[in-house]
């Protein structure tokens, strides 16, 4: 067990959620092995439901690490759970404001201190109707560019099953399979990540090759082939982040 393992807060949230997983849900894990038992590194997964980063966590607790996921500001905000989840190392962002970089120099620190960092390169649920990973951003490259670290891709699919996306009540029951497959650091070998010549060009190309692994490890887990594009939320017209099928009212006249 880690020292990071050993932490009272994260003591408490394995304790609590891991027998619960462990009933509610089978496994299909595969490619543990990727990810390092020690050192800098970050997990990038894709993002199919709220439900879903307490199985990515299950995942790489398995493999004897201690994830601190970049995760939205709002559930720091929750009750208890919130000093919880502070208090066990997690890393909040401030999604769509100019201190959503305060998180990438806090994960990126959390990398050089050792930790293993879990980014969803979407930066929120797919928005994809058939459910495939969306373009990604740039923050896993970036905290690469900065630290050299290894990149391990991640798939995950049936945590939808038990919370579609943006639905509020779990479905318990039957119990789900849950697929999580991690395979090997993504090969960013062809990028210069010189900083003075570290370019939006390359990072683009980076987020590519990332979001590439993670798509193939998915198309192995389900059986078929993804879209030749993926899902752009900004040509679509489709909010970036929170729950797109929720409009807000239209402005009456004279207000």
């Amino acid at each position: 067990m880690t020292t990071d393992q050993q932490q009272p807060a994260f003591r408490f949230l394995r304790g609590v959620l891991r027998p619960t997983l462990n009933v509610i849900t089978r496994r299909d894990w595969r490619g543990q092995e990727h990810i390092p038992s020690d050192g800098g590194c970050v997990v990038v997964a894709n993002h199919l439901s709220h439900f879903d980063p307490l199985t990515l966590a299950h995942f790489v607790n398995g493999a004897g690490r201690a994830p601190r996921f970049l995760g939205k500001a709002e559930v720091f905000e929750w009750p208890v759970l919130g000093r919880v989840v502070a208090a066990a190392g997690q890393i909040p962002v401030y999604r769509e404001t100019v201190d959503a970089a305060n998180a990438l120099r806090a994960a990126i620190a959390a990398v050089d201190a050792g930790q293993c960092v879990v980014v969803y390169p979407e930066a929120t649920l797919t928005r994809d109707p058939m459910l495939w990973p969306m373009v990604g951003k740039t923050g896993a490259a970036r905290i690469a560019s900065s630290t050299g670290c290894p990149v391990i891709p991640v798939a995950q699919w049936g945590p939808q099953e038990i919370l579609g996306p943006y639905q509020r009540l779990p479905r318990l029951l039957p119990r789900r399979l849950i697929h999580v497959w991690a395979g090997p650091p993504v090969d960013l070998s062809f990028a210069d990540f010189d900083d003075a010549r570290l370019t939006a060009e390359v990072l683009r190309a980076t987020t590519s090759a990332i979001m590439a692994s993670i798509v193939a490890l998915l198309e192995q887990i389900r059986g078929e082939q993804a879209p030749a594009d993926r899902f752009d939320p900004r040509a679509q017209d489709v909010p970036r982040i929170g729950n797109p099928g929720r409009r807000e009212p239209p402005v009456e006249e004279g207000r």
